[in-house]
């Protein structure tokens, strides 16, 4: 059976009386014990350690929003790394359009956390996509070589081990609009097919999710797709019971 890297990315929402609620309708879900699946879930930085505990004893990791640049010193409100490690956190989400356009992070800014993440023991979630001027004018493609090939650049080969790459076309992303799974599903045979002309990684470990306005009701169709490993869920996982739905649909596909 196919297995798939399932990721929630609450990003700025969620309370704590939300997170007690949301774990207690999980530990009653046989789906999310399954063992087929990596569930990975990703809530505001201030709520990391309080999800911990929760996911501690069972089959979902934590997973961060975002990392800074820095190991340590005089930078207020940040967080690094080696601080998400030490509670805990095994996967860090970073490259978001979000932090692109809201925060205006460029790729050398993207690169330097994809590198200090791949020198910890931490796996980084890459997200990479195109703007919808880019789409229209065709240049998804030259985007997308543009994100990898500056990562290959300044770290070279083997750049893509241990790390999941997110496909997430920004104009879909909290729009309710959603790319056609079977031009997805070129896209991320794109991606692969890249990466192992200038990887020494095999095509076959190679994780590439999709995230763009997901949910229970289009799930399946993505998922059913060959070179789609995955999902990173915005919304949609914020309901536990939308969420464990998508989890069990990825369960029964091949």
């Amino acid at each position: 059976m196919k297995k798939f890297f399932i990721a929630a990315n609450w990003k700025l929402n969620g309370n704590i009386n939300m997170i007690s609620n949301f774990f207690k309708y999980l530990k009653l879900q046989s789906s999310i014990h399954s063992k087929k699946n990596t569930i990975i879930i990703a809530p505001p930085t201030i709520y990391l350690e309080r999800v911990y505990k929760d996911v501690s004893n069972m089959n979902i990791f934590l997973g961060a929003q975002n990392i800074d640049i820095h190991l340590k010193g005089a930078f207020t409100g940040e967080t690094s790394v080696l601080m998400l490690e030490d509670i805990g956190v095994k996967y860090v989400i970073i490259g978001h359009s979000e932090r692109r356009l809201m925060h205006n992070e460029t790729n050398d800014i993207i690169i330097k956390k994809f590198h200090l993440i791949k020198e910890s023991n931490l796996i980084p979630i890459l997200c990479i996509g195109e703007t919808e001027i880019d789409k229209k004018n065709g240049k998804t493609q030259e985007v997308i070589t543009e994100q990898l090939h500056d990562i290959f650049k300044k770290i070279g080969k083997s750049a893509f081990k241990n790390t999941i790459i997110a496909y997430e076309p920004i104009w879909a992303i909290g729009t309710g609009l959603s790319a056609e799974p079977k031009d997805v599903q070129l896209i991320h045979k794109f991606i692969k097919n890249y990466i192992v002309k200038h990887d020494s990684i095999d095509i076959n470990d190679i994780i590439v999710q999709y995230g763009g306005s997901i949910n229970y009701s289009n799930a399946k169709k993505f998922m059913e797709q060959p070179d789609i490993n995955g999902l990173l869920i915005g919304n949609a996982s914020l309901d536990p019971a939308e969420f464990c739905r998508i989890i069990k649909i990825s369960d029964h596909i091949l």
